[in-house]
């Protein structure tokens, strides 16, 4: 499939009319072809109005031609083969078995979803009939059901250019929801966005379904992204970037006439801690395995574990021995893009600059386009006196927090902001005190774990992919799993409807 550059909207490609940009391989820093037109705010303006003029009509599309077109998505993806892996390839620097990994769970969040709409629980269908005899006033007949916020808008991911892009977690939970989705691609892999946005436009198109359910943007800058969050036609945002994305984004929505809610994953430093029984029994163990989802895909997952917390002595010692044995003999790594690798560096030297922090250990150097892992180490008195320590650091990034006792673990764990993950590492000894953290924990993350670590993030009914803030911008909400559909309703609740006005699915009764 040839990759033409247009923005997709009404189902159809149109050149972008504003500055046009290129995609960079970031492993040489090579332009690539074709050129994207970036959209203007007329183009903008043209996706929202269709958007919402398809609104109506797919959120009342039966469950089981939604469900199929959910497939249909799927089935058009697997069907780019090498096409579209060797393209991610190109733009992004990551392994191919990590792309074709990521197609697989792209795919399966997709056919997942397809299977919450069959089932079509979501709806929260309820009834409590009428009562007339009632006293001293009679019950009305109420009936409710969730449906569909609106029109979404969702923003690719630049650390997973499938599973949380053009046809990721967002928009297969808002599409599964009845929303239709206009997707502001990432620009650093717009040619591998286009090709899974143009699988999006034949799926609408063999399926029948209204052109505006779906549009993608390009945009090398902000503009795009902030003209959709303003738009009053649309109802939803999904978000996965930096802090500073997410809440200027949550700012430019609070700011509307009608304010609506972003869900952005934004800001995540996954706290491991280590108790001392699994220390002394395997601390050697444990940190090799630390090492390796510290550096697995180069530091850029949401969920590697960027803090060590733990009692300091002899297993501790083990701890970081091999895990320092692990990191000097790794290799540097190509970053996704040029400004991450810079960022990455630029938060490595912040740590090497403070006098409370040691550097451990360092990987091999590469090229100038790629990043070693480091791991630092510094005191709880210092991590707690120096909030900025805290910071993530997107990348292969360590810090290791000694605390002298468990009361000052405490204080550590205590000063921590909202974490997608924690994970503990604890033997049978180590259960009682764990036990006294486990409310702590609850408070500040939406995935608490044992023996293991952050990395790898099933896609399940029971998957919990967020946090409170700084994780995400909502802690009750999910951005994986078939949670992830209810960020995407709203309920409504029918009085004393007759039945012919009633929506099908309220007629149960």
């Amino acid at each position: 499939m040839k990759i033409s550059g247009d923005l997709l909207i009404g189902g159809a490609g149109i050149r972008g009319a504003a500055e046009a940009f290129s995609a960079v391989n970031p492993a040489n820093g090579m332009l690539m072809e074709p050129s994207f037109g970036g959209a203007t705010k007329e183009q903008v303006e043209k996706a929202t109005a269709l958007a919402w003029e398809a609104f109506p009509i797919y959120k009342e599309i039966s469950l089981k031609d939604r469900a199929y077109f959910l497939e249909a998505i799927a089935e058009r993806i697997l069907e780019l083969g090498d096409t579209l892996i060797l393209r991610a390839l190109d733009e992004t620097g990551l392994a191919r078995g990590r792309l074709e990994g990521e197609r697989d769970r792209t795919v399966g969040q997709l056919q997942l979803f397809a299977n919450e709409v069959r089932e079509g629980n979501f709806q929260e269908l309820r009834f409590d009939p009428a009562d007339a005899d009632r006293k001293p006033a009679a019950k009305p007949d109420l009936r409710l059901r969730n449906i569909a916020l609106g029109p979404v808008a969702v923003f690719g991911a630049s650390n997973f250019p499938l599973a949380f892009s053009v046809a990721g977690g967002d928009t297969a939970s808002a599409l599964a929801a009845g929303c239709p989705v206009i997707v502001k691609a990432h620009s650093a892999h717009p040619g591998t966005s286009a090709l899974v946005g143009s699988a999006i436009v034949d799926a609408v198109k063999a399926c029948g379904f209204p052109p505006g359910t779906f549009a993608l943007l390009y945009d090398s800058g902000y503009e795009v992204g902030q003209a959709l969050v303003a738009d009053h036609q649309i109802r939803a945002v999904g978000f996965t970037g930096s802090r500073r994305g997410g809440t200027a984004l949550m700012k430019i929505a609070s700011e509307r006439k009608q304010p609506i809610p972003v869900y952005a994953e934004m800001s995540s430093i996954n706290p491991v801690i280590l108790y001392p029984n699994a220390l002394r029994h395997r601390g050697a163990e444990i940190g090799h395995s630390f090492a390796s989802s510290l550096m697995l895909g180069a530091g850029q997952f949401c969920t590697n574990p960027g803090l060590v917390i733990a009692i300091d002595d002899t297993g501790l010692d083990a701890f970081i021995a091999t895990a320092t044995s692990a990191l000097v003999k790794s290799h540097a790594q190509t970053m996704l893009s040029a400004s991450i690798c810079e960022a990455y560096y630029k938060g490595v030297a912040k740590l090497t600059a403070s006098s409370s922090v040691s550097q451990v250990a360092a990987g091999m150097g590469g090229t100038p386009r790629q990043a070693p892992a480091f791991l630092f180490e510094t005191t709880a008195a210092a991590f707690l006196a120096e909030p900025s320590l805290q910071d993530e650091v997107f990348g292969a990034s360590g810090l290791v927090v000694r605390c002298q006792d468990e009361a000052e673990l405490k204080n550590v764990i205590g000063s921590l902001e909202g974490q997608l993950t924690i994970a503990l590492h604890l033997d049978e000894g180590d259960v009682q005190a764990a036990s006294k953290m486990i409310p702590t924990l609850e408070l500040l993350a939406g995935r608490l774990l044992v023996n293991g670590f952050g990395t790898g993030v099933e896609v399940s009914p029971a998957m919990v992919h967020g946090g409170p803030y700084p994780a995400t911008s909502d802690g009750r909400s999910t951005s994986v799993g078939t949670l992830a559909i209810y960020r995407f309703l709203r309920p409504v609740s029918y009085q004393d409807f007759p039945m012919e006005l009633l929506p099908e699915p309220l007629r149960q009764l």
